[in-house]
């Protein structure tokens, strides 16, 4: 049931521009995760609605959720990307650059747990979407780098259902841990929804 309404979903949104979708068809290609356009829609609204300009994106590839970030910040948003491969970076400026988006954007290239420790100021909005194996060092970093009101948006809670599995491999139980130290942190107000692989949005208190 589940995947007959995620494919219903998919059908009933509507179509994205050319390059955004130029960038679906390669993810598919190429096998490459990206949050797709059910959670891309998702950080737009997120974005537009706290009048997001300075986003974090722990985990970039190559700058789909940037796409959308800039199309909700039109072009006065300042996003700060982190990937360990530099040919991502290159790709995603390619797309950036065809698309006309006027965003400033930070490429990073390294370890974005390490990058976003060396950063200074605060942030609207900060994207996690990095191994699973670090989800848990990225609380207190969000906790400290997010404004109050500021959103920390994690990727892939639900995991393709393997998190509900009696026995979780290494990385489900480390995507379960951080679901539960993330609900107990009260510097956040914590929602977990089922959308796509599922997302949690936590507010900074």
């Amino acid at each position: 049931m589940f995947q007959k309404i995620h494919s219903y979903l998919h059908e009933v949104t509507p179509a994205r521009p050319p390059v955004l979708r130029e960038m679906e068809e390669y993810a598919a290609e190429h096998d490459f995760p990206i949050v797709g356009p059910l959670v891309g829609r998702f950080l737009y609204q997120m974005a537009v609605a706290i009048k997001a300009r300075k986003i974090l994106e722990l985990g970039s590839g190559y700058g789909y959720s940037a796409f959308w970030f800039s199309l909700a910040t039109m072009g006065k948003g300042h996003i700060t990307m982190t990937d360990s491969t530099r040919s991502n970076k290159k790709l995603a400026f390619d797309y950036f650059k065809r698309a006309g988006l006027q965003s400033q954007f930070d490429f990073r290239i390294g370890n974005a747990v390490n990058i976003a420790r060396r950063l200074d100021g605060s942030f609207d909005i900060i994207l996690n979407d990095i191994d699973k194996q670090d989800y848990l060092k990225t609380i207190d970093i969000a906790a400290k780098r997010l404004r109050r009101g500021g959103l920390f948006i994690t990727d892939n809670l639900i995991w393709s259902g393997r998190v509900c599995e009696k026995k979780p491999d290494a990385t489900s139980r480390a995507i379960i841990q951080f679901t539960k130290d993330l609900y107990r942190d009260t510097r956040f107000f914590t929602t977990i929804m089922p959308l796509r692989d599922g997302l949690s949005v936590s507010v900074r208190l």
